[in-house]
């Protein structure tokens, strides 16, 4: 195959689904997206209950590991990615969050024109279809359901009533006006189904003859004609494959596959490019630093006697053929649940300003990414840091397409984001102490006194890792800051034909989950292709 697009978009994630898609709506503008995995679109992703058997498996997921961390106590942390259509938001716990609007107003602070929070708040509203909330803050009839999760279980209440008891008042919309409080989450359902972003963009627009769409598509490396990116060379069923780009390549392959198919094209740090045996096209020191991700600490408590929610017992696996039933016939109940149902924003560091720590309430025992299971039911709660110091890097580990990256988050290398972590503990263990839970609280999973700083940090240290948002490692800014990967028009500084369009272009973490962050980057980087405004 050599066929030639004038678009070819390499990656189908959250924003490769979304700018692809917005791409084929010209009939005047011909697409070609390749993607790694498969469909996306299994039962496994479909169904919500199945992602806690997805989160730690191989099944559309890159199963990514870390490089061990000494703020970590030395550990290798856990990097669960989507692998397939959708990306990221075939497999995560649906929850649409924006972010706090003051993380837009610094991107364009940074020297960032255009993505002030007034400039994106658009593209939220255009790719969103709210089945409960409307304009100003929310948007009807866009690709994207986002809806109130079907399962309303009586312990997002008792939830409610302890945040509001520990100083978080209720918020009934956390993407409103007030982003601070707590809240049940809106989630990224149709229909009581997951509805990732291939299937909001790409199922509409699969039917379009401009619009060719590659799965099980390896992409090796970036075609060049001089320094203007001219096509993409991939694998495909054990065949080395090509095809060319008339007018400009968009790498979307996400935080770790968009810094390592630059390196692996030749773009990025030069004596990183030199020790994984890559020749040097394009020495730009940016690619692959500026690796930011939400530290996350989770307490879990065994509920004995306790049986309504998620879990293993004979009384549980009853409720589970039952939810399954309601779910076949009605798509309600059980098999809805995105476990963490409710959460939280607050602030626990010095003075005013936006939350600093987001908190995710589920129903059921969280351990090590659910890759530990445990007999009996329980409720747990995470904890992260929503704007970490550390910073970490993606590189290659060797000149092989194949071979996974270096990944090095560099967690809780700053003191002031363990700092900042124990006090979100803290006022966790508060919430789930809280007389709400007195009723459904048994035996904390791992016991700990709280009050012992010492203890703290060291079990912080032991058990933290990431909340699922790493960001940043093709950062975004002016040709003057020397770390920036590409401009605000999302090109590459100093080449021609391509630009990147993903969560790895965000120069600093929003406050949030990224996955709507991330398709929003989608929606505005095709309008940018286009010259178009929303």
């Amino acid at each position: 195959m050599n066929q030639t697009f004038d678009v070819v978009v390499v990656g189908g994630g959250s924003a490769g689904a979304a700018v692809s898609a917005r791409l084929s709506e010209d009939p005047g503008t011909s697409v070609c997206l390749i993607e790694a995995g498969g469909s996306g679109d299994s039962w496994l992703n479909r169904i919500p209950i199945a992602v806690a058997a997805v989160l730690p498996s191989r099944h559309g997921n890159w199963h990514y590991e870390t490089e061990p961390q000494p703020g970590l106590s030395g550990r290798r942390g856990y990097q669960p990615r989507g692998k397939g259509l959708g990306g990221s938001s075939a497999i995560n716990v649906m929850v649409y969050v924006r972010g706090h609007p003051s993380d837009y107003d610094h991107w364009a602070e940074q020297g960032n024109p255009g993505w002030a929070y007034t400039d994106v708040l658009p593209y939220f509203l255009r790719s969103e279809d709210n089945e409960e909330f409307a304009e100003p803050w929310h948007g009807r009839g866009g690709p994207l359901t986002v809806s109130k999760g079907r399962h309303e279980h009586r312990l997002n209440g008792l939830w409610l009533q302890a945040c509001a008891a520990n100083g978080v008042p209720t918020n009934d919309d956390c993407n409103g006006a007030e982003q601070s409080g707590a809240c049940l989450w809106q989630v990224t359902q149709r229909n009581g189904e997951r509805c990732s972003s291939a299937r909001a963009y790409l199922g509409p627009a699969r039917a379009r003859g401009n619009l060719q769409v590659l799965t099980r598509s390896q992409a090796t490396r970036i075609v060049w004609d001089g320094k203007r990116a001219a096509g993409v060379e991939f694998l495909r069923g054990g065949e080395l494959r090509r095809v060319a780009a008339r007018r400009e390549v968009v790498v979307a392959a996400g935080v770790f596959g968009s810094p390592q198919l630059l390196q692996l094209s030749g773009v990025g740090p030069g004596d990183w490019l030199r020790d994984a045996g890559v020749e040097v096209l394009h020495d730009l020191a940016g690619v692959g630093r500026n690796l930011q991700d939400h530290i996350d600490y989770v307490e879990s408590w065994r509920s004995p006697g306790f049986h309504e929610g998620p879990g293993f017992s004979v009384r549980g696996a009853w409720r589970m053929l039952r939810g399954g039933w309601q779910w076949w016939t009605a798509r309600r109940g059980l098999w809805t649940t995105t476990f963490t149902e409710a959460g939280a924003f607050a602030r626990v560091g010095a003075g005013d300003g936006a939350p600093d720590v987001q908190l995710h309430f589920v129903l059921g025992i969280v351990d090590d990414h659910n890759r530990r299971l445990h007999w009996g039911h329980g409720i747990s709660s995470h904890v992260c840091v929503l704007r970490p110091k550390a910073r970490g890097t993606v590189r290659l580990r060797d000149a092989n397409a194949l071979s996974q990256p270096r990944i090095d988050p560099n967690f809780l290398d700053n003191e002031q984001d363990l700092d900042l972590l124990l006090r979100g503990a803290r006022l966790q263990h508060r919430i789930l102490t809280s007389p709400a839970f007195d009723s459904v609280r048994g035996r904390m999973l791992y016991p700990l006194d709280l009050q012992d700083e010492h203890a703290l940090r060291t079990e912080i240290r032991g058990r933290a890792d990431t909340c699922y948002h790493p960001v940043g490692t093709c950062r975004m800014g002016p040709a003057s800051d020397p770390a920036a990967v590409v401009d605000a028009e999302l090109r590459v500084h100093g080449l021609q034909g391509l630009r990147v369009a993903d969560a790895s272009v965000m120069p600093t973490l929003i406050g949030g989950n990224t996955n709507a962050a991330a398709i929003m980057i989608g929606e505005r980087a095709a309008d940018l292709l286009q010259h178009r405004r929303c």
